[in-house]
């Protein structure tokens, strides 16, 4: 069974810095110590998964994390407010991963840093993030779909006994660090009859967490990578257990408009405004409870159906 526990999740969370890297002309990095110019490095453990690769959630997180770490200790009050990220290679979910992380500036209201997650001396994922000092200045925001609250929509572990899904995906759902829950109706069977691009989804931490705000920002990031393709298939009537589908996530982008509890609901508005090429783009805005847009998400992934 995977362990994808919310203990799982905040262990995967807490990283020890190993050392310094220096960075090859080939993008390629080297764990020998480089002295204070090379890039700080990180560990963590990765979480094991049913398909054998690590979930790019889970590497967003750490990045964010790794990236935060290095700031909190130069400008302590600068939290993430946006990242940019392309999975580069499949992770494997037996090993740890490394995060180099370069100072590329310390300006006086932002912190920018680049990561590069690690396997076996090959990049994984590259991600640019960015932090800002609090600030005021102009301030509106799109208002807050009307959905019904998540505890009209069903959970899951209810819907999972009464469907009766197979074993092995009823444990994979029910082991989640993060509970979300489809105003549509989930896409885990192997085709639906809905033909929309556009879907909701509640969710939050299935534990409560630790008061950190870059911990927090690093479990929305894990978050957002759960469900923002699904509005793709769901316009083309496909479901997860479809045995053609063949889906990997390209690239990431996120920006954190407003603080944020994960141990709270948040809806996460997402629709794919065009598929084509073998690709597909999602775009999701994450509200509070209260109707606060905290963060807008896109994400672009290969989407592509076997012939049979």
């Amino acid at each position: 069974m995977p362990d994808t526990s919310a203990e799982s999740l905040l262990e995967i969370l807490t990283l020890q810095e190993v050392g310094t890297a220096s960075i090859a002309t080939s993008g390629t990095f080297h764990p020998e110590y480089a002295g204070e110019t090379g890039a700080r490095v990180f560990m963590a453990p990765s979480q094991r998964m049913p398909q054998g690769r690590v979930f790019g959630g889970q590497v967003l997180a750490q990045c964010v994390m790794a990236a935060g770490l290095t700031v909190r200790d130069a400008a302590p009050t600068r939290a993430v407010h946006s990242l940019h990220g392309y999975f580069i290679r499949p992770g494997d979910d037996t090993l740890p991963i490394r995060f180099a992380v370069e100072n590329l500036r310390d300006g006086n209201s932002f912190s920018t840093r680049r990561v590069h997650a690690l396997q076996n001396g090959q990049v994984i994922l590259s991600m640019i993030s960015s932090f800002q000092e609090p600030a005021g200045g102009l301030d509106h925001q799109e208002p807050m779909p009307d959905v019904p609250a998540p505890e009209d929509v069903e959970p899951y572990r209810e819907e999972l006994r009464r469907r009766a899904y197979p074993g092995t995906a009823r444990e994979t759902i029910a082991a989640r660090p993060v509970e979300l829950r489809h105003v549509e109706g989930n896409l885990y069977t192997r085709s639906i009859e809905d033909g929309r691009s556009r879907q909701h989804v509640w969710m939050r931490a299935a534990a409560g967490l630790p008061n950190d705000n870059l911990l927090h920002a690093a479990v929305l990031a894990y978050a957002s990578d759960y469900s923002l393709l699904e509005p793709i298939l769901r316009r083309h009537n496909l479901g997860w257990a479809d045995p053609r589908l063949r889906v990997a996530s390209l690239d990431h982008a996120m920006w954190f408009h407003r603080p944020v509890r994960m141990d709270d609901w948040l809806l996460y508005a997402e629709e794919s405004p065009s598929a084509q090429g073998g690709r597909g783009l999602g775009i999701g805005r994450m509200f509070r409870r209260d109707g606060t847009l905290v963060a807008t998400v896109a994400q672009e992934g290969m989407m592509r159906v076997k012939e049979s």
